[in-house]
């Protein structure tokens, strides 16, 4: 008969690594279809903009005062044209995602920097410089071949993060897995036991 821990860490923890294995088999898929990828992103991010514009069309007739209902019919109109024109366009909205994630490397890269510098290099703070230099090359180069690399860096990008989610997710499932196994195993819990 299965202790409390096995069934505790059957029910808990078969889910968690089931979960991992697909997000590890997308993200491979992802970098392989990175195009596919970035247009599926663009079409989401698109969705989602649209419906903020229509929660913006009824945020606006919920609003009080003329100046406030005409700001938020401007805000929800430009929500629901650009969610429009990503979910009707998603290969020339991804340009403008595109452009929009080199900017924001760059502009991290900088802040890790800067941030490095004014720590004092304290410990740990080489890997802060790392990460951001690194971040910095990576946002100058989508920047150098921009708008050629618009078909496939969001969609790679994607794939790394769900590949790296999914195997640091398998890590830790593991990583519980045995230490339950061997709090299971451990004398304190079999003399609770006997």
């Amino acid at each position: 008969m299965p202790t409390t821990t096995e069934a505790v860490s059957r029910r808990v923890l078969m889910p968690s690594i089931l979960l991992s294995i697909l997000l590890i088999i997308f993200g491979f898929l992802a970098i392989a279809l990175p195009a596919a990828t970035s247009i599926g992103v663009a079409l989401v991010i698109g969705w989602l903009v649209l419906f903020g514009g229509l929660v913006q069309l009824i945020h606006a007739f919920q609003s009080k005062g003329i100046g406030n209902i005409v700001w938020k019919l401007l805000v929800a109109a430009f929500y629901l044209m650009a969610g429009a024109y990503l979910i009707a366009r998603p290969a020339l909205g991804l340009a403008g995602l595109t452009l929009a994630l080199a900017i924001f490397f760059v502009a991290e890269g900088v802040a890790d920097v800067i941030a490095y510098f004014s720590t004092g290099k304290s410990g740990g703070a080489g890997w802060m410089l790392l990460d951001g230099v690194v971040t910095l090359i990576l946002g100058f180069m989508i920047w150098n071949r921009w708008p050629a690399t618009s078909l496939w860096v969001i969609g790679t990008l994607v794939g790394i993060s769900m590949l790296m989610t999914g195997i640091t997710r398998l890590m830790m499932a593991v990583a519980v897995s045995k230490l339950l196994r061997d709090l299971g195993d451990s004398p304190v819990h079999e003399r609770r036991a006997a």
